[in-house]
């Protein structure tokens, strides 16, 4: 029988963190969009933060009623900001000059790897990128 019970009290326990892992990161969540929304005023961001910490429950699920809409707006705009600048980034550092794809002809030129005409062929191409 005591086996019984501490299992019942290990698994409740459980949900119970696990609720409240969630609640926190709603919380967070709902925090966090207040803050970026730049359609809000200083005031009215002022008043939903104080709303959602004085009466969490009910502010939370107001803020998402009314606003849940912008909250994933928010956040996709925010996914495109970041992939984009992932994206520049990633270019920036790949990106390879033409001074040096030329060296690099040169270099295969005088070794016989590549002919005259193919080394033309190729510095056309590149000064034309």
């Amino acid at each position: 029988m005591e086996a019984d019970f501490g299992f019942f009290h290990v698994f409740w326990s459980i949900v119970w963190i696990f609720l409240f892992a969630a609640w926190i990161w709603v919380m967070v969540s709902v925090v966090a969009d207040i803050f970026r929304s730049t359609d809000l005023s200083g005031v009215s961001k002022a008043l939903w933060v104080a709303f959602v910490i004085l009466i969490p429950w009910l502010g939370v699920l107001a803020y998402l009623l009314l606003r849940g809409d912008k909250m994933r707006t928010h956040s996709e705009e925010d996914f495109t900001t970041i992939q984009n600048a992932q994206r520049d980034y990633i270019r920036s550092v790949a990106q390879v000059s033409a001074a040096d794809e030329l060296e690099k002809l040169g270099a295969l030129k005088d070794k016989g790897v590549i002919t005259d005409a193919e080394f033309e062929a190729q510095k056309a191409k590149i000064l034309s990128a």
